[in-house]
């Protein structure tokens, strides 16, 4: 039996992890913790393999005004909790960091990618990675997941602004793009595996198959009954566009298929994933 506590009350994947650990009672005991106040300060970590944190700042916009609020909360706290966790004999500590750490808005990410964040949430997450690896001894290991846009029933960010499109708009550009992203209960699997394994790595788990902006949308609208045309009218003014926003929906991230770590786990396929979240 696995004793594991997972951090944030209100996080997503935290719990969306705890709802898939408890599917096996046999083998998982699951406990969850909330880091809005100090009493965690007062819970005994002791009886635990793991601990997972996913507890973090995300999905709000930047300023000057909450700029050390991210490194507050993902930094020094995360640091913080694995301390605790170490100095109470926890054999392993999971950190939810993000592709962020990287930069990239465009490109591959491989082994020989420098790390070169540009946001204070890839900042801030670069800087506890750093942080919690140094706490790493034989006793105490250390796993960093840097997932890309994680996405399922219920999630936040992009993904929801996409399916909103999809039950609208009759057309959309046709794209012929490649994002890595991963499905929830996909990652959730992937953290159930590294809390078997117990090793100290730094990792970056993704859907078994990159992910085509247009097709996934296109996919969405199926699900609701909608009929989507995908059309090519637009695509050499949307491909010579520089803004932000268009790179994030139409550009090309992905890790490279060396980074690539599901192999031997049952993943969900992309399409099935699709029709889980929308149903």
């Amino acid at each position: 039996m696995k004793r594991i506590l997972i951090t944030g009350n209100n996080s997503y994947v935290g719990n969306s992890l705890a709802n898939w650990l408890e599917k096996d009672p046999d083998n998982y005991s699951i406990d969850k913790i909330s880091l809005r106040d100090n009493t965690w300060k007062e819970k005994d970590f002791s009886k635990y393999d793991s601990v997972v944190h996913v507890a973090g700042i995300a999905h709000r916009k930047e300023t000057k005004k909450n700029k050390q609020l991210y490194y507050r909360i993902n930094r020094d706290l995360t640091l913080a909790i694995a301390l605790k966790a170490r100095n109470e004999s926890v054999q392993q500590f999971i950190f939810l960091s993000s592709m962020s750490v990287y930069g990239l808005k465009e490109g591959v990410i491989d082994e020989n990618t420098s790390l070169n964040p540009k946001s204070h949430y890839g900042k801030s997450k670069l800087q506890a990675e750093k942080k919690i690896k140094a706490l790493t001894t034989y006793n105490f290991k250390v796993t960093i997941v840097r997932p890309p846009m994680i996405y399922g029933k219920g999630c936040r960010g992009n993904y929801q602004k996409l399916a909103k499109l999809a039950v609208k708009l009759p057309l959309f550009p046709d794209i012929d793009n490649q994002r890595s992203m991963i499905y929830i209960d996909n990652l959730c699997e992937f953290i159930r595996y590294l809390i078997e394994k117990s090793s100290s790595d730094i990792l970056c788990p993704q859907n078994k198959e990159y992910v085509n902006t247009s097709e996934m949308v296109r996919l969405i609208a199926q699900e609701h009954g909608k009929r989507m045309k995908l059309i090519k009218l637009f695509n050499s003014k949307i491909t010579m566009v520089s803004n932000e926003t268009i790179k994030k929906v139409f550009g090309d991230l992905v890790y490279a298929e060396s980074l690539k770590s599901y192999r031997g786990l049952d993943f969900v396929d992309f399409r099935k994933s699709i029709k889980l979240t929308e149903e």
